[in-house]
């Protein structure tokens, strides 16, 4: 049994902002909603700032580059 093929691989925001060259920020708004995103950070306390941790499975990165490049598509005549 191959180990790349029994488990997802999972990206970092930081792995996913230098592949589409956006902030790490942009790339924790835009994926923090998506299904598959895994969160692994703190939830929100009295006085303190969420902190998110996010894993964006490579299936899930994919579908989002897809589905960008079909609506990215302009008409023109």
């Amino acid at each position: 049994m191959d180990i790349k093929t029994s488990y997802p691989t999972y990206l970092t925001p930081d792995d996913v902002a230098a592949i589409l060259n956006v902030s790490v920020t942009t790339v924790t708004r835009q994926f923090a909603t998506l299904e598959g995103v895994i969160d692994l950070g703190s939830p929100t306390s009295c006085h303190k700032r969420r902190k998110r941790i996010l894993r964006i499975p490579r299936s899930t990165f994919e579908r989002y580059i897809a589905e960008r490049k079909v609506q990215g598509r302009r008409r023109i005549g």
